[in-house]
């Protein structure tokens, strides 16, 4: 049984009550696609959750890297600020844009744990190569060894830790990466600690969707109750995992697209929630039965960036939408991340959010946009009000990139 520390942290307070969906997902070849240059299914993902899922959902990044490589992949790629991050294989967990970490994890982990103990048993086996001192954390020791001797290696490497007295764990995953880890850690058991944790807290997910490709993420598909989605590039070892362990579960499947389009697909498959992405809807947008200020902010940003590269013909609904919008260079909306609707009246709401803009430099500001809500438009609602303001460290020297 977990220990749950009784800790509060920023975004597990996010919710008054329990999330519509979590979705927990690993990085590399499962929510970011490294063959696909445009990023498309990336943003794809991240404009569906941004306009329906980000105010009543969870969304948790679960990935092998250190937190080091992580941020550079963060500066990499367009990826949305998760609400908690998993990070080097289940032996860290941090919350929030802060990355405030989740002390009570760590002491579980210590339990009968000896870090330097691992170094010592596993350099004589000529046969692992450490792995980049960024990828060396308190709970978790990799090597880079062949596949062809990985299995003896496991073995015998088991083996010798067991008769020094450790309870550790030996995963293997990408054809190449050995981690020994604490036989508590793991990203099974860290999502099972944080599902007990909102549990605990009264905030059970009402649904939980695990996403991974490779043998380090077979553990998320082993807790109980989730739905699980093997993107179609997933690896033999994963498909392997699957073949003999899970093959009967209907609440797994393996999906025929890649990376986040999969993630995508699998949420309407398991009738999670809504699962077309505003990227994927063409102009004059189609008036709600509600109305959602982050799904219209999110599609005005969408069709904003269709526009400026000539995706979308010119039309007087198209110039009228836009109104004040001039003429620039190419610019590109990576991630619109709503952060808080903090007016909301009977016909307007306000809202304030974070934008990302990538053209020869990569850019962002703080911007707020004021929505009138007008039954006789054809969206149901007028802009009338956009303001940005550059934050510390970006230039607004790029301006003319930009205008709104």
């Amino acid at each position: 049984m977990l220990r749950i520390a009784n800790i509060k942290t920023p975004k597990m307070d996010k919710l008054s009550g329990s999330a519509r969906l979590m979705i927990v997902s690993d990085l590399d070849h499962t929510m970011v696609d490294h063959h696909d240059e445009e990023n498309l299914s990336l943003l794809r993902f991240g404009a569906l959750w941004e306009s329906v899922y980000c105010e009543d959902s969870l969304l948790v990044f679960s990935t092998g890297r250190s937190p080091t490589l992580y941020k550079e992949l963060r500066k990499e790629k367009p990826m949305l600020t998760p609400d908690i991050t998993i990070m080097s294989v289940g032996t860290e967990i941090t919350y929030g844009e802060a990355m405030v970490p989740d002390d009570g994890w760590e002491e579980y982990l210590n339990n009968k744990w000896d870090r330097n103990i691992v170094v010592a048993e596993t350099v004589s086996f000529s046969e692992l190569k450490l792995q980049p001192e960024t990828e060396q954390r308190p709970h978790k020791v990799s090597f880079f060894v062949d596949k062809k001797n990985a299995q003896e290696v496991i073995k015998s490497v088991a083996e010798r830790l067991d008769k020094c007295g450790l309870d550790a764990k030996i995963i293997y995953s990408g054809g190449q990466d050995l981690d020994i880890l604490p036989q508590g850690a793991g990203k099974g058991q860290a999502l099972a600690y944080l599902l007990e944790k909102l549990s605990s807290c009264g905030k059970p997910p009402n649904n939980t969707l695990v996403c991974g490709d490779s043998g380090n993420d077979a553990e998320l598909f082993s807790i109980p109750g989730v739905h699980g989605v093997m993107v179609s590039n997933a690896q033999e070892e994963l498909l392997q995992w699957y073949t003999e362990n899970a093959k009967d579960n209907p609440k797994i499947i393996h999906s025929n697209e890649r990376c986040a389009a999969g993630i995508i697909q699998a949420i309407g498959h398991f009738k999670l929630g809504p699962n077309i992405s505003p990227r994927d809807l063409q102009f004059p947008y189609a008036k709600e039965a509600s109305f959602k200020p982050t799904d219209a902010v999110v599609k005005f940003y969408v069709l904003y960036e269709k526009w400026r590269r000539a995706e979308v013909p010119k039309s007087d609904s198209v110039i009228k939408y836009f109104k004040n919008i001039t003429d620039g260079k190419y610019v590109r909306c990576d991630e619109v991340r709503i952060q808080k609707s903090i007016l909301n009246l009977t016909v307007a709401y306000v809202m304030f959010f974070c934008g990302w803009f990538v053209g020869d430099v990569r850019v962002c500001s703080l911007s707020s946009l004021a929505l009138i809500l007008k039954a006789e438009s054809p969206e149901g609602f007028v802009l009338t009000h956009i303001q940005k303001t550059w934050l510390n460290g970006y230039s607004s020297g790029v301006e003319q990139a930009f205008k709104l």
